[in-house]
């Protein structure tokens, strides 16, 4: 290898996708690139040229990607060094839909495709890089409500958190266009025309034995290698690259890349030997990477009102119910959720400081309750508190009056969202709830060493909080604040127990549901004070006595203490799976409802539904007793 590759694949490894690829591979593409040298305004690329053989990596100076429309040039993106751009050619083959331009002098690396789809092909982690980065330039140019509002963002996700992909759901059409081998292709074309469609399924008792499409009637038709009159069998592609009906996208991607093809057949068991369920097309996929969760990340930091964040929160809703469909781990859907919802209350608190003006000193804004846990998947009210950093006595007045309006605005857009306030004014627009760092730790270890003291009972919600925005040392010195007053403090524990214990029983004595009894909800389950709830408060009672900190999560604390707890780790583990499954019916339930799902109708639920959550109940008694045995409720019994 040459001194230019070497230099070349050296730059290469620290930037995302290539940073996945072993030192063998990288030396392969850098002998394949090109270097493209741009000066001031110079064009690489422009809207409807015929797409390039390669894509591109900024190396240095900045590329402008943009649109020209209503004669006006909307900038959707700028490249810096280490950005991938120009990612048509692998995705899709139309022409380009943006211009790429230097708005410097500019070094880019041109790597050819041909060279690179086998990596692409063979490593998840590529792909999912390249399918959110060109997901993320093929917003919709003519949006008149986003219009100037792209900026740049890299957005850089977990495997854990990448893995969702291979889990979405993909739309495509479910009515294909279908011939047998022994039609004309002078009628197949005619046949194509008329329904608007680029492709036609040959099929024999409906299973797919080839697919023709617009590029073969120009390549195999038109150039006269074929007689318009010739049985269209003679210019299919055979066999046909099939899937299943559930494929994801990812899944789907992955097999166009492999096999070349702009085009996948969906059997009903995934075979060719299986009845034809539809088709899917590469600008199926493409509007589908519009789910990308990558991509909600960006929307979501390019959002210059409430409603663009809506919209964000609502298509999450689309994904989630989707994946629940699917059976998807509930582990791995809020590891997504949780990271759009951060996004989405950090965004909220952003456009309410681009309103008021820079504050006047240091803060952190934390979210409480489910959404400090980790386990917000439907709208439910929100919950939060703000911490400012100490300052002198005579600015106090001033600094928590902007601290006020601030939390008012951020309260106010996630409202919007569809988070409503929390009714019992845990939020942090509510002036309690909105002090200094100093205030803050005194409440906390107020709390602890005097539990019971009135006017200052402990809401345990305080103790499931989660930093969307500021600075973290403020998270840290709670955190330790809290370490430090709860060693050995029997009568916090004594509070904490006795009021998990203080729920509504979930079932009767003779083993039926509590129903509630009057009111709106009359004759309905209340599914997260009779049965979450008593979860949230045992796994949350747990830790805290254990002194495990950084998890706040129900279902992944109850997996530590199984791990930590031998004795009981059946128990903490049943425990688990019981809140998962419980959640996943909750969640189904608001989203089908369009409610928080706190409030069941069982007669709407299956009767293994039914079963399901009453089976979940079944640990609640033994943690019951085992929080009686661990803490020796007296004092507040």
């Amino acid at each position: 290898m040459n001194a230019i590759a070497e230099r070349i694949a050296e730059f290469l490894k620290k930037y995302p996708p290539f940073n996945n690829l072993s030192s063998e591979e990288l030396k392969i593409v850098a002998m394949s690139i090109r270097v493209v040298n741009l000066e001031k305004n110079k064009i690489l690329f422009q809207v409807d040229d015929l797409l390039h053989d390669s894509f591109y990596l900024v190396s240095s100076g900045v590329i402008n990607l943009s649109v020209i429309s209503d004669a006006e040039e909307t900038l959707l993106n700028k490249c810096i060094e280490g950005d991938v751009f120009g990612l048509r050619p692998f995705f899709a083959k139309n022409n380009y839909m943006m211009t790429a331009k230097a708005r410097e002098e500019c070094i880019v690396y041109a790597i050819p495709i041909d060279s690179f789809r086998p990596f692409v092909a063979q490593n998840a982690a590529v792909l999912n890089f390249l399918l959110e980065s060109f997901a993320t330039n093929t917003s919709n140019p003519n949006d008149i409500e986003n219009k100037g509002k792209l900026l740049s963002d890299n957005v850089n996700f977990s495997s854990k958190q990448s893995e969702i992909q291979y889990f979405q759901s993909l739309s495509y059409n479910k009515t294909p266009l279908k011939t047998d081998a022994a039609a004309i292709i002078i009628d197949v074309a005619q046949l194509m025309t008329d329904n608007l469609f680029d492709n036609v399924i040959v099929s024999n008792q409906n299973r797919p034995i080839g697919i023709v499409t617009d590029t073969d009637m120009r390549t195999k038709v038109a150039t006269g290698r074929y007689s318009i009159s010739a049985a269209i069998a003679s210019i299919m592609s055979s066999p046909v690259i099939t899937v299943p009906e559930n494929v994801s996208l990812a899944e789907a991607q992955l097999l166009l890349l492999k096999h070349n093809v702009s085009h996948l057949c969906v059997t009903q068991d995934g075979s060719i030997n299986s009845e034809i369920k539809g088709i899917i097309s590469e600008h199926d996929l493409i509007v589908s990477q519009a789910s990308n969760p990558g991509v909600f990340i960006k929307e979501v930091k390019r959002a210059q009102e409430a409603k663009d964040l809506k919209r964000v929160r609502n298509k999450l809703a689309d994904l989630i119910q989707t994946s629940i469909e699917k059976n998807i781990p509930l582990s791995h859907i809020n590891n997504i959720a949780s990271e759009i919802n951060l996004a989405i209350i950090k965004r909220s608190v952003e456009l309410a400081i681009l309103e008021l003006g820079s504050p006047p000193a240091r803060f952190a804004w934390f979210s409480m309750g489910s959404q400090g846990r980790k386990e917000q998947l439907i709208l439910s009210e929100q919950k939060s508190f703000l911490v400012f950093e100490d300052v002198a006595a005579d600015k106090y007045r001033d600094v928590k009056d902007y601290f006020l309006k601030l939390a008012k605005k951020t309260v106010h857009n996630l409202e919007i969202v569809g988070y409503i306030a929390c009714p019992n004014g845990h939020i942090a627009s509510n002036m309690i709830w909105c002090k200094s760092l100093t205030d803050w730790t005194k409440q906390y270890t107020n709390w602890i060493i005097n539990p019971a003291e009135k006017n200052n009972e402990i809401n345990s919600v305080f103790f499931d909080f989660e930093i969307a925005f500021g600075d973290p040392k403020m998270e840290e010195i709670i955190a330790e604040t809290i370490a430090a007053n709860i060693q050995k403090n029997n009568l916090f524990f004594d509070y904490l127990g006795n009021n998990a214990l203080k729920k509504p029983a979930p079932l009767s004595f003779f083993k039926k549901f509590n129903l509630e009894e009057d009111g709106v909800n009359k004759d309905k389950f209340d599914i997260v004070n009779r049965a979450l709830l008593p979860l949230i408060d045992a796994a949350r009672l747990f830790v805290l006595s254990q002194n495990i900190r950084g998890i706040n999560n129900t279902f992944l604390r109850f997996k530590q203490l199984a791990m930590i707890d031998s004795k009981h780790a059946e128990l903490y583990l049943r425990s688990a799976e019981a809140y998962q499954i419980i959640s996943k019916i909750r969640t189904l339930e608001g989203l089908k409802n369009d409610s928080n799902g706190q409030f069941i109708n069982l007669e709407d639920l299956s009767k293994s539904d039914r079963e399901k959550i009453k089976n979940a109940l079944a640990p609640m008694k033994e943690l019951e007793e085992l929080i009686k045995d661990t803490f020796q409720l007296t004092q507040f019994s």
